[in-house]
């Protein structure tokens, strides 16, 4: 486990120096198409550090703010708060993370936050209304499990920085299209939009290259320790089974979150989520590592 612990953290340093030289990169385009030809990599290198700075401290606020998740209250929400509770004291964790709730009917969960100390949990109000006790506590010593394992910085720092790279990359080509219908003879125009429609076209691909970094070996290891919070092997694997099938959309789910969920919240590649570009194990391969723990 303290294996894992130490390459999430080398894994974050090298996502953030790949985001780091892409966001330059798009930035010193951008300046220089407006014409700041001399000063455009100082403005890159300056924009692409702030941005990346913003974005490590602010990861959270920016993921829950995309699913549009609200706090769980112990009034409204009592039996998730004493469930969290229990598993603080098995999972041997400091701080307790804080816990939201996404209006959804689809059972699923993630885990977010830059660290245990800034963590956070995040259910949808399908997982409290379809899942009994047990499988409910399941669930949610998995994204303890990633919080221990400080999974969650990894993936957090995935989402947000993978979906501000696509932004700039899109933002740029609308630039350069407008900019070129004014400078028809300046052939420079051709060449940055070239290179701004690679940017563009890559971006997904490196989008899942980046998911794929998030190894799914991380869900095996949540799932163990999931078991050793709770002692209950069978409260996960009902879970896992009820949320797999469930047929309910998530509409709040992108690509660059859906690393993030406890299952993939797209329900067209929960059959496939064994292949290669899957950011999630088979649930039967997840289902029988979990009967071997028995």
């Amino acid at each position: 486990m303290y294996e894992d612990i130490r390459n999430n953290k080398i894994k974050t340093g090298v996502i953030v120096c790949i985001f780091l030289t892409m966001i330059t990169l798009i930035v010193y385009y951008i300046c220089h198409a407006f014409g700041y030809s001399e000063s455009a990599l100082i403005i890159a290198l300056f924009f692409s550090i702030g941005s990346t700075v913003l974005t490590y401290y602010n990861c959270d606020k920016v993921v829950l703010a995309s699913v549009r998740a609200r706090q769980a209250t112990e009034e409204e929400y009592a039996q998730l708060n004493h469930i969290l509770d229990g598993l603080m004291v098995a999972s041997g964790l400091d701080n307790r993370p804080r816990l939201y709730v996404v209006d959804s009917m689809q059972p699923n969960a993630f885990a977010t936050g830059r660290d245990p100390e800034h963590s956070i949990i995040c259910v949808t109000r399908g997982l409290l209304d379809k899942l009994d006790y047990y499988e409910l506590e399941g669930v949610v010593a998995h994204e303890l499990a990633h919080i221990k394992n400080y999974d969650i910085r990894l993936s957090a720092v995935i989402s947000v920085m993978v979906g501000f790279v696509v932004m700039l990359s899109d933002m740029f080509v609308r630039v350069r299209f407008r900019h070129s219908r004014d400078n028809d003879n300046d052939r420079g125009n051709a060449i940055l939009m070239i290179i701004g429609l690679i940017f563009l076209i890559i971006s997904p691909l490196v989008s899942q290259l980046i998911q794929l970094a998030v190894s799914r070996r991380r869900e095996y290891l949540a799932d163990a320790t999931a078991v050793g919070f709770t002692r209950n092997p069978d409260g996960l694997i009902n879970a896992l089974i009820k949320i797999s099938s469930d047929s309910s959309d998530l509409d709040v789910a992108s690509t660059s979150n859906a690393h993030m969920y406890i299952v993939t919240p797209f329900k067209n590649k929960r059959k496939a989520s064994s292949n290669f570009f899957s950011t999630h194990p088979g649930i039967e391969e997840r289902i029988e590592a979990l009967k071997n723990l028995k």
